[in-house]
């Protein structure tokens, strides 16, 4: 049985592993210690899913609970998934800050999911990598 815990304190190791196994590892600074270390400092609102106390699952969010609600790390272990893990992360997270329109980047493998669970895609977003690239 799944069990869901909001604001858990979760350690860098047990962070980067479920990143790791989710295959979102690919994507994030597994391999900096110190820059997860932040990412689970300063991300404000973060759900886990555990199976029998293994960590399957997590959604960590940055959000002022009120306008906005930024989905930034959604990650369920590649042998959990199709099981709607990720779906009641997404819908938990939702409830934690219900009047705040909860955003994302898709991850490639992930562009087909997020419709089907009924999420509306958006097609203005624009990033920055390098303050050196503003013009």
């Amino acid at each position: 049985m799944i069990t869901y815990q909001i604001n858990e304190k979760l350690s860098i190791e047990e962070f980067t592993d479920v990143l790791v196994r989710s295959t979102l590892g690919k994507r994030r600074p597994v391999d900096e210690p110190e820059r997860v270390k932040k990412m689970l400092e300063y991300g404000n609102l973060i759900l886990t899913a555990r199976d029998n106390g293994k960590l399957v699952g997590v959604s960590r969010s940055l959000t002022d609970f009120s306008f906005c609600t930024y989905l930034s790390d959604l990650a369920v272990d590649e042998t959990y998934q199709k099981r709607g893990i990720g779906k009641e992360l997404i819908r938990r997270t939702k409830q934690a800050a219900p009047e705040a329109k909860l955003i994302l980047l898709a991850a490639p493998a992930a562009i087909h999911y997020y419709p089907k669970i009924g999420m509306q895609q958006w097609e203005y977003c624009y990033f920055l990598d390098d303050v050196n690239e503003l013009k």
